[in-house]
């Protein structure tokens, strides 16, 4: 089955501000790359990263890495249009996308192989979970694209697990990266304190 990793790098920061958060370096590395690197390195293919604020800047952080760079105009609007520009950007015969968020620096290529491995097929839902608890990211089955391009505001597309709820599967993983996202500096300055290098 082919299976599309797109990583979701268009947002504004804004409690980060002025600083724009995917830029900061968290163990040596620049975060969003940090991200697509770990999406190529889980086999996804291909690896599409939707870019929209301070869009150059981000494009030059992923330089030299295999990734397809979509720029979303509408990203102000919030991130339903990042993730419909990513999916618009698929190739035909894309079975399911891994739908990443540039800014979870700790993900893991195993928590991404993980979710492959228990894809079934174009209807199933893979979500992570840690101790019953649900995380990113989340491989969506094809079935859904076209359901998710129908949506607005600056959510993603977690509305339509509920509605879905009979498709999900469960995927138990061992790191709690999976709820660590930065929003803020001091979600920042703690990541940096933790000493993350992987």
């Amino acid at each position: 089955m082919r299976i599309a990793g797109l990583v979701l790098a268009a947002g504004r920061s804004s409690r980060m501000a002025p600083r724009n958060k995917l830029l900061e370096t968290v163990g040596g590395e620049k975060m969003v790359r940090r991200v697509a690197a770990v999406a190529i390195a889980s086999g996804t293919q291909p690896v599409i990263v939707v870019t929209g604020h301070e869009a150059a800047a981000v494009t030059g952080a992923l330089r030299g890495l295999a990734v397809t760079i979509v720029a979303n105009p509408d990203y102000a609007d919030g991130l339903s249009t990042s993730l419909c520009a990513g999916l618009r950007a698929l190739p035909q015969g894309i079975d399911g996308a891994l739908i990443l968020l540039g800014d979870m620096p700790e993900i893991e290529t195993a928590v991404l192989t993980a979710l492959v491995a228990a894809f079934t097929g174009e209807s199933a839902i893979c979500v992570p979970v840690r101790h019953g608890r649900r995380g990113n990211p989340v491989l969506w089955g094809s079935a859904y694209f076209a359901e998710m391009m129908q949506l607005t505001g600056d959510s993603g597309a977690k509305p339509l697990m509920a509605r879905h709820e009979t498709h999900l599967i469960e995927v138990e993983v061992a790191t709690g990266s999976i709820f660590e996202d930065v929003d803020a500096p001091e979600d920042l300055a703690r990541l940096r304190r933790s000493g993350a290098t992987s």
